[in-house]
């Protein structure tokens, strides 16, 4: 259950960068067969040598998505959005080799016991495949929902991380920061989950990625400027921090070029990844619905796209 490039500790050769894809675990767009489509995509992707796939998060969804800023909010309010860690689940019995992640979970909502039991038992099962991907979201009705306050959406962030990190660390654990207070406690099965932290280069997201993360993701809509700034800031903050910041991993999404009759330009397509890998990224991430709105078709793009990504970064 390895591959070449990540290993089931989720360390990378970091020499040699890492290909994504993100699929829709949301809306209609695989919902043929009640998902089958969805699992179908991501066996395709395990076979077609992609290191990762990443699903995303929603508990609930509010009637109000304008807080969404970055584009048109990609489904209706009560459209199916299905829970990420339990599709990554399903995906570790479909799969082999692929690393699974959340890109991201909204970590909080789950609250630390609960998140660092459900990870690391992910991650025991799939043969230690799982990237933790983690961030606040941006909608204050999951907060409500959970009976949280989203105003403190980053503390509760901090105060999850740092449970998660005592109980997989050791045992018996014991935490007491000013808000979490427990000791005694044993949480087994205990894993070293990579983190993936996403967010912007505010300091919170700086510290927190320091303290905690293996990865930054990048808020949405970061540019290649943005992405070469963040990973000077980050290493910095690792280097500040203790550690070694040449572990920092970074993940950039991959911009799809077409041609002018709708494929894809895979040299123009490797250009921009170039320009990722340039900045300081470590993974390469594409969405499945940038190589095509038809599921199908993109599918028929996989092995030609990570064929041509080996050959550009061998």
């Amino acid at each position: 259950m390895t591959n070449n490039r990540v290993t089931n500790s989720g360390v990378a050769n970091r020499d040699v960068p890492t290909l994504s894809v993100n699929v829709p675990n949301f809306g209609p767009a695989l919902a043929a067969d009640d998902y089958g489509q969805l699992l179908a995509v991501c066996r395709a992707a395990d076979a077609a040598g992609f290191d990762r796939l990443q699903v995303t998060d929603h508990v609930v969804m509010g009637s109000d998505t304008s807080g969404y800023t970055w584009s048109a909010f990609p489904t209706a309010p009560d459209e199916h959005w299905l829970e990420p860690l339990t599709v990554l689940a399903v995906l570790a019995g479909q799969t082999e080799r692929i690393r699974l992640g959340t890109g991201i979970v909204i970590a909080a909502l789950r609250g630390g016991a609960v998140l660092a039991k459900t990870a690391a038992t992910l991650d025991l099962l799939s043969g230690g495949r799982l990237d933790l991907g983690v961030g606040t979201g941006w909608q204050a009705r999951e907060y409500e929902a959970a009976g949280l306050d989203f105003a403190q959406r980053g503390r509760l962030l901090d105060d999850t991380l740092e449970v998660c990190h005592a109980l997989w660390s050791g045992a018996p654990a014991a935490v007491d920061n000013g808000t979490v207070s427990f000791s005694d406690v044993y949480c087994s099965p205990r894993r070293p989950v990579p983190v993936w932290v996403s967010g912007s280069l505010s300091r919170a997201v700086v510290r927190r990625t320091a303290r905690w993360g293996t990865g930054w993701i990048p808020i949405m809509g970061a540019t290649d400027a943005d992405l070469a700034e963040g990973v000077r800031v980050m290493r910095g903050a690792f280097a500040d921090a203790g550690r070694d910041p040449g572990t920092l991993e970074v993940r950039g999404r991959l911009s799809v070029a077409k041609t002018a009759g709708g494929e894809i330009d895979l040299d123009a397509t490797l250009d921009h990844a170039k320009t990722l890998v340039a900045s300081g990224v470590t993974d390469v991430m594409v969405a499945l619905q940038a190589l095509d709105a038809d599921p199908d078709r993109a599918v028929a793009v996989f092995p030609r796209l990570v064929a041509a990504f080996r050959t550009v970064f061998s």
